[in-house]
């Protein structure tokens, strides 16, 4: 078993460790991006795969890696997990259906709710303990979801036809634009002082430093890392 996940501000990181864990103590989890994924993955069969929500779908990182290591899936089997600050829809389906189409054995799915990251929504907005509070939900909900997989009952959140609907309808239609390729679209603060930590921390190396500043390429995730 590994887990292996994008995350940008730690929330997906967390969860997928702490249900791998549970799981297989001795169990690798990785991030997306690491040099040596894919040799990693060859010697797995059991996956556990995070990511966060974007709009009802899974970022493109995610998706691109997918398809740009078609070959990798075929026989693997994989648990999906996405977190969300509110509402999911089929946030683990969109991967699933992609994941099945080049051989994967979908496990389920688990569709779990964090602080959100962004909070540009006064609906998404918590204090400290509030934030908090949803963590500790968060991994009471991974422990008895631990507890359920041990009995070989996996949850199967976000796969259903109902849930492809209600992601579908709910928002992908409507944002498929923001979730389509990577952006271009970052800004970058006036109050840069060009200490470059950024750019060490950016997942993609979208970040790079010229003259003493923060230039950003074509290639972000929205992945709010940075």
């Amino acid at each position: 078993m590994i887990g292996i996940y994008l995350s940008g501000t730690g929330n997906t990181k967390h969860c997928v460790e702490k249900l791998v864990h549970l799981m297989d103590d001795t169990a690798q989890c990785v991030p997306l991006e690491s040099p040596q994924i894919t040799s990693i993955l060859d010697e797995q069969n059991i996956i556990i795969l995070g990511y966060p929500t974007q709009f009802s779908n899974a970022p493109f990182m995610v998706r691109d890696f997918i398809v740009r290591n078609s070959s990798i899936w075929k026989g693997k089997k994989v648990f999906c997990v996405n977190t969300m600050g509110l509402f999911s829809g089929d946030g683990t389906g969109c991967t699933a259906r992609l994941l099945k189409k080049y051989g994967a054995e979908i496990l389920g799915g688990l569709q779990i709710k964090m602080p959100d990251s962004v909070c540009d929504s006064k609906l998404l907005k918590k204090d400290i303990e509030g934030n908090r509070q949803v963590v500790k939900n968060a991994d009471e909900r991974i422990e008895q979801v631990a507890e359920q997989i041990r009995q070989g009952k996996y949850p199967q959140e976000g796969l259903s036809l109902t849930a492809h609907l209600k992601g579908l309808f709910g928002q992908r239609l409507w944002f498929y634009r923001k979730t389509a390729g990577y952006s271009d679209v970052l800004k970058i603060s006036d109050a840069c002082i060009g200490c470059g930590l950024c750019s060490k921390e950016c997942p993609m190396g979208n970040i790079q430093m010229k003259d003493n500043r923060a230039v950003s390429g074509n290639q972000c995730t929205m992945c709010t890392a940075v």
